[in-house]
């Protein structure tokens, strides 16, 4: 048996595919919930690293166990007649396509759900013509706040990581305020490169 059949059978490839989707789907809700409890940008950054760490491990728990009708057994002691692996599989399936459909909807709700109509682009000051600028809509009591990514201008590439950590703390910072709604950092960071201006931004985002 070849070794790419072995991962099949084991379901590898399953729980790669399960565990990527799980993970990217926690982190769009705790982007989400992190912020309406105050909490500090470095709690999001350590739990997309701790995801990312435990990929590997979930891939070899997948490959040296294999769930029996008698609980979990390391797959060298499963004999055939014992093994469901295959009605693991199509669970597993399941799991993954259901897991997939939650996240396309997180996303998309999160990218389309209606704002607050956005403002012309005479209103927008002059001041949020340079990238990495916040550019606010005021709606009555309630306010809509983009903060667009902010660039690095050092030489340096490694001061990206600088400027991506104050570009998140300052979304916090902006989060505790009742009287302003943030738009989360998923979706602004597909302006970071994007060549349009401040105000054709602001008309999409309603901000």
């Amino acid at each position: 048996m070849s070794f790419l059949a072995e991962l099949k059978r084991r379901n590898v490839i399953r729980m790669g595919g399960l565990y990527i989707v799980g993970a990217w789907l926690i982190i769009q809700v705790a982007e989400t919930l992190l912020p309406i409890f105050e909490t500090p940008g470095w709690v999001l950054k350590t739990l997309v690293v701790l995801l990312a760490i435990g990929f590997l491990p979930a891939l070899v728990f997948s490959w040296v166990f294999e769930l029996t009708p008698a609980g979990l057994k390391r797959d060298s002691d499963v004999t055939p007649d014992q093994s469901i692996a295959a009605h693991t599989a199509r669970k597993m399936d399941r799991l993954f396509f259901a897991g997939l459909i939650v996240l396309i909807a997180v996303v998309a709700a999160d990218r389309f759900w209606p704002r607050d109509e956005a403002p012309e682009s005479s209103d927008i000051p002059a001041s949020t013509t340079n990238v990495g600028t916040a550019s606010t809509g005021l709606a009555g009591d309630k306010g809509l706040v983009a903060v667009l990514p902010f660039r690095n201008r050092s030489v340096r590439e490694e001061d990206a990581f600088f400027a991506e950590g104050i570009h998140d703390d300052l979304l916090t910072q902006l989060s505790k305020v009742a009287s302003l709604r943030v738009i989360s950092r998923t979706s602004m960071m597909r302006y970071q490169n994007s060549e349009k201006s401040i105000p054709e931004i602001a008309r999409e985002l309603g901000a």
